[in-house]
């Protein structure tokens, strides 16, 4: 019998799918980071679901990454939008403060994580702080280059090598949303590279 949870799990994915294909499409940086943040809080819905289905202590630090990007995208939001020389200073030192809080949750979480994948939890937090720098970086290709290398390693989390209990094996919605990000970030440069005169750094530092 399929378990209730693992199937919201699924409906919440499909809907974070939408929401992470069409950020990587959108050049502008204010409304990049609206609608990013508003996949992350879908996205964090999915894990605590698949969680509750599989087993919380495997999925616990991707719930604390996904509530991470929900405010952090979300403040960015608000810091770029505003364009001001104070939301540039605010927005540099929130910056820092990200970077801080990613350090110490992220390597708690790989201290608590099962050992036999507690360097997958540490690979994780490699690229999730390199994903956030790039994130924040002027141009279009620093967040997507990054992006390719987060979402490859958080696909990993969603199969058998990070969901150690429960009856499903794969989070296949899991695996799905990664490899959105992945083929967004192909069809991007797809559709910008016909058009060489659109100028590709249209969005700078806050």
């Amino acid at each position: 019998m399929i378990n209730t949870w693992y199937i919201i799990a699924q409906i919440l994915g499909l809907i974070t799918i939408a929401f992470e294909f069409s950020s990587y499409q959108i050049k502008d940086k204010t409304k990049y980071f609206l609608v990013t943040g508003i996949g992350s809080l879908f996205w964090m819905a999915m894990f605590v679901a698949i969680g509750i289905s599989t087993g919380m202590d495997t999925q616990m630090s991707l719930i604390i990454a996904a509530v991470y990007s929900t405010v952090r995208n979300l403040v960015f939001y608000v810091i770029f939008k505003k364009n001001t020389p104070q939301s540039k200073e605010i927005g540099l030192n929130f910056l820092l403060v990200m970077i801080v809080i990613a350090i110490v949750a992220g390597t708690v979480t790989v201290l608590n994580a099962p050992e036999q994948v507690r360097w997958l939890h540490i690979l994780g937090l490699v690229v999730a702080l390199g994903f956030v720098v790039g994130q924040y970086l002027p141009g279009v290709h620093y967040v997507r280059v990054a992006v390719v290398f987060y979402a490859v390693v958080v696909l990993l989390t969603q199969t058998p090598i990070n969901i150690l209990y429960g009856d499903f094996r794969w989070n296949i919605m899991g695996i799905l949303i990664e490899s959105a990000k992945i083929i967004s970030v192909i069809v991007f440069y797809v559709r910008y590279s016909t058009q060489p005169k659109t100028p590709q750094l249209v969005f700078a530092k806050p």
